[in-house]
């Protein structure tokens, strides 16, 4: 999968995917669009008192931001997850370790985001006391979930680029392996993707989004 290294605007990496000419994320801030996403958006929501672990799926998995930002977060917050994450094409461990976020956001955790990516594939792998991870290297638009989560990080491609990946059927198939109270959150706001997520029985708010976008969905199995 041929990809360009580039900074963006708050100095962290992200990656130009040469193929889809898209970026993995917003030229206005890596770390800041995927913190305010899926971590102050969704993870931050979720009632951590009413369970021993919460159960985090994460659609495309690409450098691994959302997965160590989210093991940051246990670790200060001292919760434990359980994380799955989905990926066709994964990074070269080679470019995985040339991304600056352990130097930017916890030097002393840089072994444990090295670790992400090297972990072995479709095992459960502990990577702190508080964080575990399961890779799972399959095609996402044809595969059946098998477990049941508490928060999704919908981190696609965006639907023009990859359409099949946004559709209702995927998306009834996560609201089925959805926990009651479960979120979904998604960079994305266009109103193809709202329709088919309330099609799929989600219930969907728009809220505001991280800077150099107006807005981004929530979503939620009530």
């Amino acid at each position: 999968m041929p990809s360009t290294m580039i900074t963006t605007e708050d100095g962290s990496h992200s990656l130009l995917h040469q193929e889809l000419d898209e970026t993995y994320h917003s030229i206005h801030g890596a770390i800041q669009e995927s913190n305010h996403t899926f971590i102050v958006s969704g993870l931050q929501n979720i009632n951590f008192d009413e369970k021993d672990t919460i159960n985090v799926l994460e659609i495309g998995f690409g450098t691994g931001l959302n997965a160590f930002l989210t093991l940051l977060f246990s670790e200060t917050k001292k919760h434990k997850i359980n994380y799955t994450a989905i990926e066709l094409f994964p990074l070269s461990v080679e470019s995985a370790c040339l991304l600056n976020y352990p130097d930017i956001l916890a030097i002393d955790k840089k072994d444990a985001f090295y670790q992400l990516h090297t972990s072995p594939w479709n095992n459960l792998i502990k990577i702190t006391p508080n964080f575990k991870i399961k890779k799972i290297q399959e095609d996402f638009t044809s595969m059946n979930l098998t477990g049941f989560y508490d928060m999704i990080y919908f981190d696609a491609f965006s639907p023009d680029k990859q359409p099949e990946m946004w559709t209702e059927d995927r998306f009834e198939m996560i609201y089925k392996q959805c926990n009651p109270n479960a979120i979904l959150t998604t960079y994305c706001a266009k109103g193809s993707v709202r329709r088919a997520l309330q099609s799929a029985s989600f219930t969907v708010e728009r809220i505001p989004a991280a800077p150099g976008k107006r807005e981004m969905l929530r979503a939620r199995k009530e």
